[in-house]
């Protein structure tokens, strides 16, 4: 494995407290530095678009959906694991832009409805494009059975944390 910043870390840490394991700071360590450059990748994607990450989760998770394209704002506070207030704010500035819009439920006069418009829709579709070319750029580096693993893995260390957090959720 090629020595990084992280490698130095522990060895660092495992010269000056030999009675600790730092073992796991070349997991966590890593994945925190990897964290910030990911974010930093999908956020310059976003801004192309003139989105915010969040703006871009609500009309991703919208689109998703599929036709007619609407959750209740309840529904898409769950699928984005964000607080309320966070799902309320970034439908603002989403309705401010016209690409999404709060309308009442046809199904209950009462409820509330999230939907993408034409032009979200338009705008969705082309950033997802781009999105994922970014994506794949990202994991490019990696051999095509690594990325698979790593996805693996990935998915069962989430899974622990996710049922660990039930049924409160993300926090």
């Amino acid at each position: 494995m090629q020595h990084d910043l992280v490698a130095t870390i522990v060895e660092q840490w495992r010269v000056e407290r030999p009675d600790l394991d730092p073992a796991p700071v070349g997991i966590v360590g890593r994945l925190s530095r990897l964290s910030r450059y990911v974010t930093d990748d999908l956020v310059a994607v976003y801004r192309r678009f003139g989105l915010t990450e969040g703006e871009f989760d609500i009309l991703a998770t919208l689109r998703r959906t599929g036709r007619p394209f609407e959750l209740s704002p309840g529904a898409l506070r769950e699928a984005t694991m964000v607080t309320k207030g966070a799902v309320s704010k970034r439908l603002d500035a989403l309705e401010r832009k016209g690409l999404a819009l709060r309308a009442a439920s046809a199904d209950d006069g009462r409820g509330r409805v999230v939907r993408l418009t034409d032009a979200g829709l338009a705008l969705i579709d082309e950033a997802m494009v781009a999105h994922l070319e970014n994506e794949a750029r990202m994991v490019a580096a990696l051999p095509e059975h690594d990325r698979a693993e790593l996805e693996r893995i990935l998915a069962l260390w989430a899974r622990h944390y996710e049922t660990e957090r039930a049924p409160g959720g993300f926090r």
